[in-house]
């Protein structure tokens, strides 16, 4: 099995409203709990950020978009994208970049 992490663009941000953000926390958990033994961290919202570069450090993030991740694991990279799709994420507009964790 090999780590994938999943990243989390666009899609609106956090709802306003408490009843929405619990929707969004039950569709989330159901999704996390459909993956089953597969999820190794199901990740977090990210907040501010910093970039650092060569020539220093700067508040704009390398990114915009990006708004968090999760860890799961799978046998291949269509298996990870397999466990994705139907994200609800994505039925809030945003998209998810699946990348496999390459080991030293």
């Amino acid at each position: 099995m090999a780590t994938f992490l999943i990243t989390y663009h666009g899609g609106g941000g956090m709802p306003e409203s408490a009843e929405a953000r619990d929707k969004m926390m039950a569709a989330f958990q159901a999704w996390a709990a459909s993956v089953g033994d597969a999820m190794i961290d199901p990740g977090a919202p990210l907040g501010p950020r910093k970039t650092v570069t060569s020539d220093g450090v700067t508040d704009a993030p390398a990114d915009a978009t990006l708004g968090g991740y999760s860890l799961i694991s799978a046998d291949s990279l269509d298996d990870a994208v397999k466990a994705v799709t139907g994200h609800p994420f994505v039925g809030r507009g945003g998209t998810l970049q699946v990348s496999q964790v390459v080991a030293p």
